[in-house]
């Protein structure tokens, strides 16, 4: 315990961990190191907590990726795509419904090419919130278009750093190219926004440290932390294991104390675990939950992986639910768009 206390002392002050302590933190059973993301949470970004209305506006993807219900090879799913003006009339409703950011998600759909995009961006734009896109790899030409269009930021999670790992989860795909985008992300002036997957077949404890170095080695302003769900029409639909829910919620804790200013998601997947799995991450150093504002008909369809929560919840009740659970812990819905802190402007300084 002395050495757990030591290093956890050594991640609050230093916000630096080596990868062997980051192991020992892994292997450890949560308890203090939950406890001690929550208190620098709440040191570095407050108790808001920011909402992020999703919408995910196609499910069409022409990636192969094995762990995914939305791959290409799979003809079961019922495929959906919203029309430009549809997106932009969901992003109002957004907007109206109190979302001072917009998440704009989809498969790699080459429907929307740059120009619908900028389009759908600089509409959207109009209702003063902050848009954060979730499309996939793009040109660094794509991306520095849409920025210029007035996007905020980019999602595109790693998954895992894990090269080998990476090759075999992700067919037909490069960890080189991906890791090019998040750079181009970067230097193009988007918040950064990346995560894995805990909980992959063939993925070790290494290994999910080394995703932890790689968040701050890319200088990510936001990062996503989701349990690997198993998906039954997907190569990789007999992998469950009921241990990736701690796991998930231990990187995510850690990377709280290495990038302290970051906004960190309570991410849906952990609820569709844990009845309670949302409230549990904001209780261990999440600050932002993305609720999802489609209708039904769409959001049972974008299926990534099974039994995800609030399917059938209009978007009105999904904004009323969530706001309630927030205030059931102490916490509040923080009215600004909730752009990643640095220590030159935050209140410690």
């Amino acid at each position: 315990m002395t050495s757990l206390n030591n290093i956890l002392d050594k991640a609050c002050k230093t916000h630096d961990l080596e990868k062997e302590e980051i192991v020992e933190l892994l292997n450890s059973d949560g308890k203090e190191l939950y406890k001690r993301a929550d208190e620098v949470r709440k040191e570095y970004v407050g108790d808001g907590v920011h909402l992020r209305g999703l919408i995910e506006f196609s499910n069409i993807c022409k990636q192969q990726c094995k762990y995914c219900g939305l791959r290409s090879p799979n003809n079961d799913v019922k495929r959906y795509r919203l029309e430009p003006d549809e997106v932009i009339k969901y992003a109002k409703k957004g907007a109206d419904l109190g979302y001072k950011t917009l998440v704009l998600q989809s498969g790699e759909d080459s429907y929307f090419d740059v120009d619908k995009m900028c389009y759908i961006v600089s509409e959207i734009k109009k209702n003063d919130v902050a848009v954060t896109l979730s499309i996939g790899e793009r040109t660094r030409e794509e991306y520095k278009a849409m920025r210029e269009a007035g996007a905020d930021r980019y999602l595109i999670r790693i998954e895992t750093s894990d090269k080998d790992l990476y090759k075999k989860m992700h067919p037909n795909m490069s960890y080189d190219n991906r890791v090019r985008c998040l750079k181009d992300i970067k230097e193009l002036g988007y918040e950064v926004g990346t995560g894995c997957l805990v909980g992959l077949p063939g993925q070790s404890v290494e290994s999910l440290s080394g995703d932890i170095l790689f968040f701050k080695d890319i200088g990510a302003d936001m990062v996503g932390v989701g349990p690997f769900i198993p998906h039954p029409k997907t190569p990789l639909k007999s992998e469950l294991n009921p241990k990736n829910f701690d796991m998930a919620l231990k990187i995510m804790a850690i990377t709280r104390l290495i990038l302290p200013y970051d906004n960190i998601p309570a991410t849906t997947a952990m609820e569709t675990i844990n009845p309670n799995g949302r409230m549990i991450a904001l209780q261990s150093g999440a600050n932002v939950v993305m609720p999802n504002i489609l209708d039904s008909e769409y959001k049972l369809k974008y299926e990534i992986y099974p039994g995800k929560i609030c399917l059938n919840d209009r978007g009105e009740k999904c904004r009323g639910c969530i706001e309630a659970k927030i205030n059931s812990i102490g916490r509040y819905v923080a009215k600004d768009k909730g752009f990643r802190k640095h220590k030159a402007n935050s209140d410690k300084d």
